[in-house]
């Protein structure tokens, strides 16, 4: 079947057609005029209209690359359907190096937002009603905030069959069964019927190579889910990923200097010891442990840390903890920078080391 003619802006784009578009924001306070990019790829078959969306917090720049690399694949002038790609939402945060908008408020907890409100719920209603709305699907990229590190996993809404299906096949082996909060663009979107994953890897303002190839891939791996482009032929079925229903953060039981001893990723054993804190001479120190087993998927990059900071994330699973971690030695191995990558997540430029 063929696709129809979609507007954006006031612009019109046809089946087969490519355009970049500017979509006009609240101007800066030098009077110089803001607009949000979105590069539309508009397939000649119809098929679901897919939004790819980053820096909804300004520092999370991962994402930015993420599209980039996606939007240089061969494959994606042979896509069905449509994809509308957004590598830099909050442009304002963005040029600041912020997390959030000048007004101080957090873009991701704005949604829908108003056109007669503040500089962030403009923005949000901006970015729902000329995207959004527009679109079937979504991905948001993120990474953790600044000096966290996130582990490379997928946060969705596991109720729905369909979510479940394409937190899958994104081919991260992290799904946190994530709730949805209020004011966020997943929560909006999931109003409005629009299934949305949340892609979180790596830490703010830091590119991180594996991150990045593991995202472009998962996208290329949910675009295959959904038909916009064929599914590759293999003989084997890739493991399913094993979910975690629940996570929490190990906090500092006192102030001073971490040593950290546990990697991203790595399993934490009910009582072992994922860092130290001392003060600088060493004199005092105190252990920080793991009130039960669980995998790293997230850590404070930070060594000062004050009494109460939060530490290491953890994710917990039932009997299942080995397994995970299988997983993600496998998946780290298959996307590091010295390892040649396969055909699917080949870019032009050299990794980014």
């Amino acid at each position: 079947m063929k696709n129809k003619p979609i507007t954006i802006s006031g612009v019109t784009i046809k089946p087969g057609e490519q355009k970049t578009i500017d979509i006009p924001l609240v101007a800066m306070v030098t009077h110089n005029n803001v607009q949000m990019t979105a590069h539309v790829i508009h397939g000649k078959s119809a098929g679901p209209c897919l939004f790819i969306s980053a820096a909804i917090h300004g520092d999370e720049i991962n994402g930015v690359e993420i599209i980039r690399r996606l939007l240089k694949q061969k494959q994606m002038q042979r896509i069905s359907g449509t994809i509308i790609a957004i590598p830099i939402v909050n442009v304002h945060g963005f040029i600041t190096h912020s997390r959030y908008l000048p007004d101080g408020r957090d873009l991701n907890r704005s949604f829908p937002g108003s056109s007669k409100g503040s500089l962030a719920a403009r923005m949000a209603n901006t970015f729902l009603k000329e995207v959004v709305s527009k679109c079937t699907h979504g991905i948001d990229l993120h990474t953790g905030s600044r000096h966290r590190e996130n582990l490379p996993q997928i946060r969705a809404d596991l109720s729905t069959d369909e979510v479940k299906e394409l937190a899958h096949a994104f081919g991260v082996p992290a799904i946190i069964n994530s709730k949805i909060r209020d004011g966020s663009l997943r929560a909006t979107g999931g109003d409005a019927g629009i299934p949305i994953l949340l892609y979180e890897a790596g830490e703010a303002l830091r590119f991180n190579e594996v991150c990045i190839r593991g995202g472009v891939k998962g996208i290329l791996n949910v675009m295959r889910q959904l038909r916009m482009l064929p599914k590759l032929k293999t003989k084997e079925a890739p493991k399913a990923p094993v979910v975690s229903d629940n996570t929490s953060w190990v906090r500092a039981p006192s102030s001073g200097i971490l040593r950290v001893l546990i990697p991203l990723g790595a399993k934490a054993e009910k009582g072992s010891v994922l860092g130290v804190i001392a003060d600088p001479l060493g004199v005092v120190e105190s252990k920080v442990t793991a009130l039960q087993e669980g995998v790293v998927i997230g850590r404070a990059n930070l060594p000062l840390v004050h009494e109460g900071d939060a530490l290491f994330h953890l994710a917990y699973y039932e009997h299942k903890v080995d397994a995970v971690v299988n997983q993600l030695e496998n998946f780290q191995e298959q996307l590091e920078p010295a390892t040649p990558t396969t055909a699917p997540h080949k870019t032009t430029d050299g990794p980014i080391i």
